[in-house]
């Protein structure tokens, strides 16, 4: 106890600080060094943007109205091949349901170098707008206004973002949007914005099962017209035949990890930590299905407790749906951008009930970092961190029966 209190004295505001600089100057740093090369391909012999060529492809299937290669590899090669040179030889495995596609239809107009420019600006654009959204819901972090920049910036999970090219920021818009819905105890709202996640369903898990079991109906059934909205435009633009090859592709991702997860360490969910610590595939996925059951246990107490912080309850749905994700890779971990500001933010009123939440905040914001490591030592820190987090308010969340909480507004 003592260490622990000694640790917690020693992370102070000015630390902090000084230790995100330093990170937030290595990351770009190296970004820009690798970036800094003549053609599309950056130091590492990788294309630039890297995941943002099969975006670009998909949307050019889109301008095309080739909604039957939506899904063949092959076809999306040799297009992608076609459009950028440079990327001969690179394949995606496409599991993006078809309105994805229709999305990035109008940058596949552009030349991919202005196209991935033009994408990266709306990344950031998003990350940005919803760091300050949050900064400025969180009154006791409103004089900390640098060095909530200063660590949305060197955030590890938004320097993969940006790096692979990828999604996840329209993730983190739509939790967003529903964290203000559910402040202003708008449920249908919230359910829409939840609904809008069914670009990457692997992040909707814990959502479905927590808001079901919870009985909130009008959240449910808003996310259902919102989901249904998306793929019922895939339907008029496509037909239907591209959705049924999505489910049935869905269906047999658990044959086709190798292709989607070539690099288990960049994984952060309780599946993969357990793939990657136990040798046995059957014990592995029993270990997985125990564990994702009890944090779905812990984030379902934690939304009985009518008298708990929505801040809090908000923070267990998100380290739920990152723990319990069948597939979550480096750069989805954005969408827990908004667990540091709310944790931290409620920490301080309630400091004597924050017993080592900061020390946790920092070691989760530190083990983003350290996933190559993994390769050796076969333990995901993150996710170990991740469930500690969860833990502290499953145990949080048993002490505040009969207890009220203002959210400030």
């Amino acid at each position: 106890m003592a260490a622990a209190g000694s640790l917690a004295a020693w992370i102070t505001i000015g630390r902090i600080r000084a230790h995100a600089i330093i990170l937030a100057l290595c990351l770009w740093g190296l970004y820009a060094w690798n970036m800094a090369t003549p053609g599309l391909r950056d130091r590492a012999g990788n294309l630039k943007g890297t995941d943002f060529l099969h975006f670009y492809t998909l949307g050019s299937l889109a301008v095309a109205h080739r909604g039957a290669d939506l899904y063949n590899m092959q076809a999306q090669a040799g297009l992608a091949a076609q459009r950028v040179p440079a990327a001969a030889g690179i394949r995606y495995l496409p599991l993006y349901p078809p309105q994805v596609s229709m999305l990035f239809a109008p940058l596949a107009r552009l030349p991919y170098g202005w196209a991935l420019v033009l994408w990266l600006t709306v990344t950031m654009s998003i990350y940005a707008a919803c760091a300050y959204a949050l900064w400025r819901a969180c009154p006791n972090l409103r004089d900390e206004g640098l060095t909530v920049l200063i660590l949305a910036a060197a955030f590890p999970a938004f320097w993969h973002l940006i790096a692979w090219g990828q999604t996840s920021a329209l993730a983190l818009g739509c939790f967003t949007l529903a964290f203000f819905a559910l402040r202003a105890e708008r449920d249908f709202l919230a359910g829409l914005a939840f609904g809008c996640l069914i670009f990457k369903p692997q992040l909707v898990v814990a959502v479905a099962v927590v808001f079901v079991v919870t009985a909130r109906w009008r959240l449910i059934s808003g996310a259902i017209l919102a989901a249904a909205a998306q793929l019922a435009a895939a339907w008029v633009y496509y037909g239907l035949e591209p959705l049924r090859t999505w489910v049935t592709t869905l269906l047999r991702t658990p044959s086709l990890l190798p292709l989607l997860e070539p690099k288990p360490y960049q994984t952060h969910s309780l599946r993969t930590f357990w793939s990657m610590l136990v040798p046995w595939p059957e014990v592995s996925l029993v270990l997985y299905v125990i564990t994702a059951a009890l944090a779905l246990a812990a984030t379902i107490l934690c939304w009985r407790r009518s008298g708990l912080s929505l801040s809090v309850r908000f923070s267990t749905l998100l380290l739920a749906s990152a723990l319990v994700a069948p597939h979550l890779t480096v750069y989805d971990l954005v969408i827990l951008g908004p667990v540091f500001l709310l944790l931290a933010d409620w920490g301080i009123v309630h400091s004597e009930e924050a017993s080592n939440l900061g020390i946790l905040l920092y070691a989760l914001y530190a083990a983003f970092l350290l996933g190559p490591l993994t390769r050796w030592t076969h333990v995901q820190l993150s996710v170990l961190v991740m469930a500690a987090l969860l833990l502290w308010t499953w145990k949080l969340a048993r002490r505040s029966v009969g207890v009220t909480v203002a959210i400030p507004s």
